[in-house]
């Protein structure tokens, strides 16, 4: 399943909101573990996008296009 960005904020947002109101603290916890598993994931998935689109702006480009044979 693929998130967007607004997803991603709305699910954090309701898990903040979630570890302050729960008294239990044992749920708080869970709360908070899937809280910082989502931060990592977008914290790689950024790192992934930055990379990929560095690599885009690095001015080598390939021509697989081999047409000699038809001349």
């Amino acid at each position: 399943m693929n998130f967007t960005s607004h997803d991603v904020i709305i699910i954090e947002r309701a898990l903040r909101t979630a570890m302050k109101y729960d008294a239990e603290e044992l749920r708080s916890r869970d709360y908070q573990e899937v809280l910082l598993k989502m931060q990592e994931s977008a914290k790689h998935a950024l790192h992934v996008d930055t990379h990929l689109a560095s690599a885009d702006l690095d001015g080598v480009r390939y021509d697989y296009d081999d047409s000699s044979d038809l001349m």
